[in-house]
């Protein structure tokens, strides 16, 4: 007799879990709206050549305009480009890193079954310190002591 309640209890555990996964499968079902697909050409600002081998991270973002977790990195090819398909509709965010130039960062509504984002790298701009003398070198620096004549 406990064999056949086990056994019940086994198939019972069978059918709740299979049903569980068809529901899950049917939410999904709905849950997948309409998709795009996504093109990137990623060139050099200053003479529109390709960038290849250029990180491309796609980050979904929530509605209140922060990044969720997880994300997504593709490479650029030797023509700049890099493709994606199947992406929701919906609020994303695309950087753009590869070495010697600034990063890229934008935040797109994604609203049309394809779309072509054309990245313009950048070089990186110079960079300022506050330690460093900012005063133009044909002046005389301002902190300097005033010139001593030696006495006559």
């Amino acid at each position: 007799m406990n064999r056949m309640k086990s056994s019940f209890f086994v198939v019972g555990v069978m059918i709740l879990a299979l049903g569980v996964g068809l529901i899950g499968f049917a939410q999904a079902e709905d849950d997948d709206g309409p998709m795009s697909d996504l093109r990137f050409l990623v060139v050099k600002d200053f003479n529109g050549k390709p960038v290849r081998n250029a990180a491309v991270v796609l980050h979904p973002v929530t509605r209140k305009g922060k990044q969720s977790k997880g994300g997504l990195e593709l490479k650029t090819d030797g023509e700049g480009h890099a493709n994606i398909d199947g992406i929701p509709y919906g609020p994303l965010r695309i950087q753009v890193l590869a070495p010697g130039f600034q990063t890229f960062g934008e935040d797109y509504r994604i609203d049309k079954p394809e779309l072509i984002i054309t990245v313009r790298m950048k070089r990186p701009g110079e960079q300022y310190s506050i330690y460093d003398n900012q005063a133009d070198p044909k002046k005389p620096d301002d902190k300097k002591a005033p010139e001593q004549k030696p006495p006559q």
